[in-house]
């Protein structure tokens, strides 16, 4: 079997916020003042994990917080052999909690690029915005997402109970603006949650998405279209969504056809780097390193990444199956 850690990867679903370092995470939360989160509790659905990320967004204050967790995202990843990368960000909810709305995002764009240049981590950044929360701080994400260079894109994220129909404006804007969207759907909410981020939001991929097999219509229609699903399988079971990663539904949407992409989501809660995610999906569903390699191609292609980076990265995955070949 190949060393995972070698292969190239593109990880599309990752939260900045849920990758700070626990050494990191003790530092900050001193410097600031603020309690430090107690070690991730059993969590039994996406709201208990929500209440506990809030304790650990309370830690990041200072422009320099969030440009250290962003360098060290950067490091973290290219040491797993990530090699582009889209990290989600909630700026708006930052920049408001903090009260100077640009600060945060900035903060972390130059963390980003100096990590990117020390590691060679090519980067974007994907704005997301809870449903749980008011319109207006959905459009001021949308506003810092034109005005930043390196953010891609934006979307939903959040409780899936939440209908996505309320912010339809706002991505009928950033889609004739030019942005990317992907929105968070099929994980705790069913399949039609999916459906109203395809119609009304315009989705170009869907985070999480695995409630989809509930719709065969569905299936067929997102097959067809080539949209590709961000699926997390640690973060799954770890938030109480899947009661086992053995009874994880990745195979099966693997089996029907669909674009399947492999992503940690919230790492620093699962303990899973986007390798370990590989190596659990090795052991668990008996993969070769053959079907690995077509995971992590698939995130490649999904990915917003210019051509150039994608043929790349292709090659590099073509060159971790078959070393001889390129030689």
């Amino acid at each position: 079997m190949r060393d995972l850690a070698a292969l190239p990867k593109a990880h599309l679903h990752v939260h900045l916020e849920s990758t700070v370092r626990p050494g990191t995470l003790r530092e900050l939360a001193g410097a600031n003042g603020v309690p430090r989160p107690d070690e991730a509790p059993a969590f039994d659905g996406f709201r208990a994990f929500a209440d506990y990320n809030s304790l650990i967004r309370a830690c990041l204050r200072r422009p320099e917080d969030f440009e250290r967790v962003a360098r060290e995202f950067c490091e973290d990843e290219f040491a797993q052999g990530t090699r582009y990368a889209e990290v989600t960000f909630t700026a708006a909810a930052h920049g408001e909690r903090l009260g100077d709305l640009e600060m945060p995002l900035a903060s972390v764009l130059k963390g980003l690029s100096e990590g990117g240049a020390r590691t060679g981590l090519e980067w974007r950044v994907l704005l997301d915005h809870s449903r749980r929360r008011p319109v207006a701080r959905a459009e001021r994400t949308l506003d810092l997402a034109l005005r930043h260079e390196g953010v891609a894109g934006l979307g939903l994220a959040g409780e899936e109970r939440y209908p996505l129909k309320p912010f339809a404006a706002v991505f009928d804007r950033a889609r004739e603006a030019g942005l990317h969207l992907v929105h968070h759907a099929g994980e705790d909410a069913g399949p039609g949650s999916i459906r109203e981020a395809l119609d009304l939001g315009h989705s170009e991929r869907i985070g999480h998405g695995i409630r989809i097999l509930e719709d065969d219509a569905l299936v067929a229609e997102v097959r067809e279209r080539g949209v590709a699903l961000e699926v997390c399988p640690s973060s799954n079971v770890t938030l109480g969504l899947v009661p086992s990663l053995a009874a994880h539904p990745l195979p099966r949407l693997v089996d029907a056809g669909l674009a399947v992409t492999l992503n940690t989501d919230v790492p620093s809660v699962t303990g899973a780097t986007l390798t370990d995610e590989f190596a659990r999906a090795r052991a668990a569903f008996g993969y070769d390193d053959t079907r690995l390699a077509a995971i992590a191609a698939a995130g490649v292609t999904a990915s917003f990444a210019p051509e150039a980076t994608k043929t790349a990265l292709h090659q590099g995955i073509s060159a971790w199956l078959t070393p001889g070949e390129g030689a």
